[in-house]
């Protein structure tokens, strides 16, 4: 009987292989060098390094992640230690928050540097340049307006001439996003006493109620924002020892506080 010759078994060439792990190997390094130098977790960067170095790493000799010691983020390099790193993430959080709240301000800013336009465009077209005034500070946007174009002296009447200054303002005041407003009445040093008012703080007050009741007419506006206060003679402007300083020092301001903390630079203060 012949005999049956034995198949010849086919030799399968694997040196390709080599190179294939060590791209792989490679590859895996770049990966880790990429998530090693973004923002990232500590905790999860060595426990994620040290499983692909215990993947990798070979039987014997050196793995090429194998390391004496943990393998340093670059942003831990330059002496620092781990309990300082660990508090980055709440540094970089808070840096964050601040970088945001910043943003904020200079939007805010914005918005009531174009209210104040509007307001002193108002001013200018109605010809009354000398009875109102703006100042934008870090306290929000102030809107002064002098007794002689709202009231007659010794009443908290607004006349017909102040309905129409107060429906413009209310306009005005309708932002977006909205703003709490708060109205404020200032009177001189000269003692009032008649049937309407026991002193200049009760005259203050008043004026400053009826200014804003007519704002409240335009139904845009919410009440909830508004509030109202009065200074009778204790918060001047201008020393009382002039007529003119005392006219002055008899006014309504409007206060249009900001929604988020703002910082007005010197040369837009002092315009």
């Amino acid at each position: 009987m012949a005999r049956r010759k034995k198949k010849k078994q086919a030799h399968v060439d694997e040196s390709w292989l080599l190179p294939y792990s060590d791209l792989l190997t490679l590859l895996v390094a770049l990966f880790i060098v990429l998530f090693a130098s973004s923002d990232i977790n500590v905790e999860k960067y060595f426990q994620l390094a040290n499983v692909f170095r215990d993947e990798l790493s070979s039987g014997s000799g050196t793995g090429l992640l194998d390391y004496e010691s943990e393998p340093i983020p670059p942003s831990m390099e330059e002496g620092r230690d781990d309990g300082d790193y660990m508090e980055d993430g709440e540094k970089e959080n808070e840096e964050d928050a601040m970088n945001e709240a910043d943003l904020e301000g200079v939007e805010e800013l914005l918005r009531l540097r174009q209210v104040e336009e509007e307001i002193n465009a108002y001013i200018e077209e109605a010809g009354l340049t000398e009875e109102f005034g703006t100042e934008l500070t870090g306290e929000g946007l102030l809107i002064t307006m002098r007794n002689d174009i709202l009231f007659d002296s010794g009443s908290a009447v607004v006349k017909p001439g102040g309905i129409q200054v107060a429906e413009d303002v209310s306009r005005i005041l309708d932002t977006d996003p909205p703003h709490q407003v708060v109205i404020s009445g200032h009177a001189d040093d000269v003692p009032i006493h008649n049937a309407d008012f026991d002193s200049n703080w009760d005259l203050s007050v008043t004026r400053a109620m009826n200014f804003m009741q007519i704002l409240m007419q335009n139904d845009s506006l919410d009440p909830t924002l508004f509030s109202v206060k009065g200074h009778g003679e204790f918060d001047p402007a201008f020393p009382n020892d002039t007529e003119e300083d005392r006219a002055r020092n008899r006014r309504v301001e409007v206060l249009i506080l900001p929604n988020y903390e703002i910082n007005v630079p010197e040369d837009i203060s002092e315009e």
